[in-house]
């Protein structure tokens, strides 16, 4: 049995989102103003594999690894550990992942080498190609007794059977539903507006994958510049979805399997049964990274991180984002780091599979290119990706999308990388989408149709709930 069409999950979750609109009419959040002063301390803290480093170790270390870095690396930390409260973590290995594909081929090798346990959060897990030989890898590696654990988003899998779960559960997986639509299945604090955003594998408690792709045969078709079609068929099949992810090793994971257990634990998911969740992490890579797990009951760290990274880019922001409706701190602070000479360029989709968030996020497109910031829309792929990287640098990657519902509202997950090599490689990947991308000039922007002015218009009027 096959799992209904998206149009059926869309339908379900347009209904809910109408309903959420309800609920929280009365009690809108906002988010917090972000406003850096200096900081109080020389050096960032550092965390590395026997516990937090000394200032002089630090100072070493960030003068080693950002010695080429084109921006001032350290007090970009340091703001940005002020704001989140989240300290640096040495001595990871990161390897970029582009579009589905890959990205799975890398996710079911690592869950087929798993020993001791495989911990799987997702916001959609379908009943489909992907999504079977994914559960047949998972059902198979728990009959030879690794303990594996799965959290799914209701609202994401809303349109999943339920039969394709229970054969999981069946085999001795354990399946959380989380947050469930209807209150009284659900175990832990239930909000029906607070969703589960988050996409993260951790295996043996030694890898972990983080990013944007859920476990879908919607990702099964790459971006066209990483496929080996290069044209589309004429029902458009051939187009795919355009997203990242990152595989990490060393000391960085353990946060992320943190993220994971506290969230079952906050769920009421039960016991999990015995494994080395935590085990002893040596030094894989020389990247350092933050982990930064949003929650509605925090503190909106990602999203204060991102605004910190634009105040203080001084040549480059390159974001790419899939779902684009800023608040206006963001907008002001993008549109006056482009007013001071930095590059500022957005890949926003010029295909989407939510019209509405996207005239939403084209309200803003006035403001922005009269502030100088450049414009583009990747016209051969459904743009699902979460990433930026600032000054070649600092880059984030992750789950949450630049709007309100991911920054105040959902669980998402982002890692920063402070690196000049990887930067490099996250610049790379933006100038291929800018390659299949078509440039909003404001000439362009003027004349566009007023029915389109409409559309804007209404999406915005309902920008917060969306």
């Amino acid at each position: 049995m096959s799992s209904p069409p998206k149009k059926t999950r869309l339908a379900w979750q347009s209904w809910i989102a109408a309903l959420c609109v309800g609920l929280t009419l009365i009690a809108c959040k906002s988010l917090p103003e972000v406003d850096p002063v200096a900081p109080n301390k020389a050096t960032p803290t550092v965390a590395g594999t026997k516990g937090t480093l000394a200032p002089r170790q630090v100072s070493a270390l960030v003068s080693k690894r950002w010695a080429n870095a084109s921006t001032d690396l350290k007090s970009m930390a340091l703001l940005e550990e002020q704001a989140t409260g989240v300290p640096l973590i040495a001595g990871n290995r990161v390897t970029l992942l582009f579009d589905g594909p890959a990205t799975m081929r890398e996710m079911m090798a690592a869950a087929r080498a798993a020993t001791s346990s495989i911990n799987l959060e997702t916001y959609i897990f379908d009943q489909d190609q992907v999504g079977n030989e994914f559960a047949d890898v998972l059902i198979e590696k728990q009959r030879q007794g690794v303990a594996v654990n799965i959290m799914v988003d209701a609202v994401g899998a809303i349109a999943t059977p339920a039969a394709f779960f229970e054969r999981m559960r069946a085999a001795g997986i354990r399946v959380l539903i989380f947050n469930p639509v209807n209150p009284a299945k659900a175990k832990g604090n239930w909000d029906l507006n607070n969703r589960n955003h988050r996409k993260l594998m951790v295996v043996d408690g030694r890898v972990a994958f983080t990013g944007g792709i859920n476990i879908s045969s919607t990702y099964a078709n790459s971006s066209l510049f990483r496929s080996k079609f290069k044209k589309e068929t004429a029902d458009g099949a051939k187009v795919g979805w355009r997203d990242t992810h990152v595989k990490i090793e060393g000391p960085a994971v353990a946060p992320l399997q943190w993220s994971f257990v506290n969230l079952w634990v906050q769920q009421e998911g039960g016991e999990l049964p015995k494994a080395e969740y935590f085990p002893t992490l040596s030094a894989a890579g020389d990247k350092l990274i933050r982990v930064l797990a949003g929650n509605p009951a925090g503190d909106s760290d990602i999203y204060k991180a991102l605004v910190v990274a634009i105040q203080e880019a001084k040549k480059s922001i390159h974001i790419t984002s899939a779902y684009f409706v800023p608040d206006q701190q963001i907008v002001d602070a993008l549109a006056a780091a482009a007013r001071r000479g930095v590059d500022v360029r957005l890949v926003l989709p010029g295909v989407s599979d939510h019209s509405m968030i996207r005239y939403a996020g084209q309200g803003f497109y006035d403001q922005l290119l009269r502030s100088g910031v450049k414009i583009f829309e990747l016209q051969v792929a459904v743009l699902h990706a979460k990433t930026a990287v600032i000054d070649g640098a600092w880059s984030t990657i992750g789950s949450a999308n630049i709007d309100r519902r991911s920054f105040l509202h959902n669980y998402e997950l982002n890692v920063v990388v402070m690196d000049p090599a990887f930067g490099l490689a996250m610049e790379s990947a933006f100038n291929e989408d800018l390659r299949d991308s078509k440039e909003v000039t404001l000439e362009r922007w003027k004349h566009r149709p007023w029915m389109d002015r409409i559309r804007e218009w209404a999406a915005r009027l309902g920008e917060y709930w969306i």
